[in-house]
């Protein structure tokens, strides 16, 4: 079992940046393949990054490209999303996971355990 904690959201206005992270317990996240979600007020969950186990490969939704970046310290069992130059649309829960599976996947239904989340607000 893995245990994934996010931290980092908050209330900020456009323009500016946050750094989610995402802390593991109880597994090294070595062995996962970690993804960032999120999921706005009546909307679907929807995919934002992933990593691969070493941090070698990254994958992004092609609409976040450019303005976040996803990273991984495996010596601190830990997995970090930074956001810059963030929009109102931004606004969301964002959902740290872990995948065992060999290849970065963008479907949720995919990863295999799930923080509970961390609430992301941007406004004008």
């Amino acid at each position: 079992q893995v245990q994934l904690v996010e931290s980092g959201g908050g209330m900020v206005q456009a323009g500016t940046s946050l750094r989610l992270s995402c802390a593991a317990s109880g597994r090294t996240i070595s062995s996962y393949i970690m993804g960032w979600f999120r999921q706005a007020p009546g909307k679907k969950r929807d995919f934002v990054a992933a990593i691969s186990r070493r941090g070698m490969s990254t994958s992004f939704a092609d609409s976040l490209k450019g303005r976040f970046t996803i990273s991984r310290d495996n010596t601190k069992n830990t997995v970090y999303l930074q956001m810059n130059n963030l929009e109102p649309e931004d606004t969301a829960l964002y959902y740290c996971a872990a995948d065992s599976s060999s290849r970065i996947k963008v479907v949720g239904d995919d990863y295999d355990y799930w923080g509970q989340g961390t609430q992301v607000t941007v406004s004008s």
